[in-house]
């Protein structure tokens, strides 16, 4: 996750866009920390599913096979 002062700035950033516009160096410094953000959301939510396991109501595991490779492949299980 991002740094509390790096979700600031993307804050700042974007409501200065909002209102008043931004310079270059702003707009570059929005792209660089959006690009930041994305890169570690995506590690995450990537995190997150290549640690979760799907049953059915029955009890049955219905994990996709990609899924289960990616934990076999980390030794996961």
């Amino acid at each position: 996750m991002l740094s509390k002062e790096k979700m600031a700035k993307i804050n700042t950033l974007a409501n200065k866009a909002k209102s008043k516009g931004l310079t270059a160096a702003e707009a570059k410094e929005q792209t660089k920390l959006r690009k930041e953000y994305l890169e570690t959301f995506r590690q995450s939510m990537r995190s997150t599913i290549e640690n979760t396991r799907m049953f059915d109501p029955e009890g049955n595991e219905v994990t996709p096979q990609k899924v289960k490779d990616i934990q076999n492949s980390k030794k996961l299980n």
